[in-house]
């Protein structure tokens, strides 16, 4: 095992998520209402930490603990503790790169990252800042490092067989995978969501369902399931409903909400700050879909968020959420884009690869606004957002889709751009915010927000003509698979399922990217084919990115475990590769030396529509009809084989080279907020530093 790929980023991208103008421009009571649903939010930080790895929590605390004993003067701490003024910049490092991560695997590739001190300089700081940090110091020193006797734990996976690390099984380090895909199985059978759960596995060979909630019993009405608390097993092993998990950041939380529904701006806000705090209150996830539903009516807010466990790209299943929860103003100017963006749909989902027979309906408006993030708790931040997650919800009541403005906008200064060749570098550069932005809007939109699952709704009840079912562009013959009742998505394609639709999303950007029609609603162009205007510019640039972004991916991929460790690199790499094989030169990775340190993407701009573009709708066909039709087998086969990594070109050299080149990925400085004199909300920013990023999180007492 080479330590040297898994040492944290020296230094890392700090950038500041810039947000005042924004929040001073809102009401005394817009800034109670983003307050307390703040507060809720960061009130989550330990559920993450836990969701992580079990070392993570005293990780936080260590870090915040040398913080407080310093009031966040490093240099003297370092100085009292006969420490280094490079080993205080490596641990520094290491605390950045920590909390803004949540954990100490990254959030962007599920890789443990370590020190670059050696373990005598953390025992020096936590020596001299006194028994807090001692105690989280203690309580965290075993796991900081890599055990190189156990490589597997360096990544986020199953637990067993695999050896890899996942805190959504606690204490259960030889749980199986089969073990926990036959027990979601189970819960599935009984309609228990898992999203708010973990599951651990006893000493005794039970299983334990461990539920988010301030509560420690199930209400007096019973839970999502009834009264039913435990059932036996055909083996004869129990599986038990265990309430209260992150008991206390449960109440927490729904204290906080319920304090931002007093300061909600219409009778919607106020039901769904009800729905929230019920649910987190007793761990019920139908009364969390119950405010989900309520903040898809929610249209146009001032002030816009949304909170719960609401990702599964983390864990291995592919079921279970990790925490999170953003607020944000809406940026009105940019918003006005993506209205003319969401108005066009009707006449742009047509012109995809496939039939009416594989798409809703009737589209279903959603609300598609332009954000500036004032907090976002998570292990990342994302550049934009489709959500509910959940297919019923998305297809009786719609779904938003958010673009985060600030964190599309956020740079650091003089950031390398390996892979990109000197002719293309002007135009990258010039164009990359623009064709990003583009990206963001048609995958949210268009991606997430198309298709239809056929479906047995109930017993003998479809939402297809079953005695005439459609016909398979893939086959020419009529389909035959469909989700049966109870079944969805992610049950049926389990762990393939996040990844895969991130790639079905990613590829309708592709898609439509091409039209240029969309391009001008975006202000590029006028509408006609032109590959040699601002808009053909911002198209190159984007089928660009996405080349390039596929041979970042090797980062994320393990060759030992064979394993990707990012759900959405490991999609872009499949898109790679659709590009690789489009034929007749159009995407060739050209380099002229044997270690590849030339390495350059090479993609020809005049052929973006005649190869680029079939070549990526042939791939989106079969990855759409599969999903709809519930066609695991077929779905499963092509994406695993776009996905698969062969030859020790790919696995040694090519990712060898992106590792040398590799720049740190961002992690943002977001401002607090607090109420002042008067009752009034006051925000208070920091230094887009190391120093900056900590106290922020210090200051934050979570």
């Amino acid at each position: 095992m080479d330590i040297s790929h898994y040492l944290a980023d020296s230094p890392p991208t700090v950038v500041p998520l810039a947000i005042k103008p924004h929040f001073e421009a809102l009401t005394d009571e817009e800034k109670l209402y983003a307050h307390h649903i703040s507060k809720a939010a960061f009130a989550g930080t330990r559920i993450i930490l836990r969701q992580v790895s079990p070392e993570s929590e005293s990780i936080y605390d260590f870090i915040v603990s040398l913080n407080r004993y310093c009031s966040g003067n490093w240099a003297s701490l370092a100085q009292a503790a006969d420490v280094s003024n490079e080993e205080l910049q490596y641990l520094l490092e290491y605390a950045t790169q920590f909390v803004g991560n949540l954990g100490n695997y990254k959030g962007f590739g599920d890789a443990k990252f370590v020190p670059r001190c050696p373990s005598q300089t953390l025992q020096k700081l936590a020596s001299k800042a006194g028994s807090e940090a001692v105690k989280a110091y203690d309580g965290c020193k075993s796991a900081i490092y890599a055990d190189t006797s156990k490589p597997a734990l360096m990544h986020l996976g199953f637990p067993a067989p695999q050896g890899h690390m996942s805190n959504y099984y606690p204490d259960s380090s030889d749980i199986t995978q089969d073990e926990i895909e036959k027990i979601g199985d189970f819960l599935g059978k009984k309609k228990l969501l898992p999203e708010n759960t973990r599951l651990r596995k006893t000493k005794d060979g039970n299983y334990e369902v461990l539920i988010a909630s301030a509560l420690s019993k199930p209400p007096p009405e019973g839970s999502d399931v009834g009264p039913d608390t435990s059932w036996t097993l055909e083996d004869g092993r129990k599986i038990t409903l265990v309430f209260g998990d992150h008991q206390e950041e449960m109440a927490k939380i729904a204290l906080q909400i319920k304090k931002a529904g007093q300061h909600a701006a219409n009778d919607i806000q106020k039901q769904m700050m009800d729905a929230y705090a019920k649910s987190f209150g007793t761990g019920s996830l139908l009364d969390f879909k119950d405010s989900q539903k309520l903040w898809v009516r929610d249209l146009g807010p001032e002030v816009e968020s949304n909170i719960g466990f609401i990702e599964t790209y983390r864990d291995p299943a592919g079921i279970r959420g990790e925490w999170e929860g953003f607020v944000a103003m809406v940026n009105k100017e940019r918003t006005q884009a993506f209205q003319k963006l969401v108005d066009a749909a009707p006449a742009m989902i047509p012109k995809l690869s496939w039939s009416k027979d594989f798409e809703k309906d009737t589209f279903t408006p959603p609300d598609f606004t332009s954000l500036e993030v004032l907090s976002f708790a998570s292990s990342g931040i994302p550049a934009g957002i489709n959500i509910p997650n959940y297919d019923d919800i998305r297809q009786e009541c719609g779904f938003k889709n958010v673009s985060l403005g600030n964190v599309l906008g956020a740079k650091a200064p003089n950031e390398p751009i390996p892979f990109i060749s000197s002719e293309d570098l002007h135009v990258y550069q010039e164009n990359r915010d623009a064709a990003f932005e583009v990206q963001v809007g048609i995958h949210e939109l268009l991606g997430h927000g198309t298709g239809k699952l056929l479906q047995e709704t109930s017993p003998n009840h479809f939402n297809f003509p079953q005695s005439n079912p459609p016909i398979s562009p893939i086959t020419s013959h009529p389909i035959a698979t469909y989700y049966k009742p109870t079944e969805t998505y992610s049950s049926v394609f389990g762990p393939t399922a996040s990844s895969y639709e991130e790639c079905r999303a990613e590829c309708v950007a592709m898609a439509l990217s091409c039209d240029f029609d969309i391009l001008r609603i975006f202000g590029f162009g006028d509408g006609k084919v032109d590959l040699e205007n601002k808009a053909g510019d911002v198209l190159y640039t984007a089928y660009l990115s996405m080349a390039r972004a596929g041979v970042l991916a090797m980062e994320s991929y393990d060759p030992k475990s064979d394993k990707w460790g990012q759900i959405h690199m490991q999609a872009r790499f499949a898109i790679l590769k659709v590009f690789l094989e489009a034929g007749d030169g159009f995407c060739v990775l050209h380099t002229e030396k044997e270690n590849l340190s030339d390495l350059i993407i090479k993609l020809d701009r005049s052929k973006i529509l005649s190869h680029g573009r079939p070549a990526v709708e042939k791939f989106l066909q079969k990855l759409h009809v599969y999903k709809a039709t519930a066609d695991v087998v077929e779905g499963k086969k092509l994406y695993e084989a776009m996905t698969r990594v062969e030859g020790d070109w790919w696995r040694e050299k090519v990712r060898g080279e992106v590792l040398r080149r590799k720049t740190p990925r961002k992690v943002f400085v977001q401002a607090n907020t607090v109420v002042g004199e008067g009752g009034k909300v006051e925000l208070r920013e920091y230094e887009a530093t190391m120093e900056g990023m900590i106290q922020s999180w210090a200051e934050r007492e979570v």
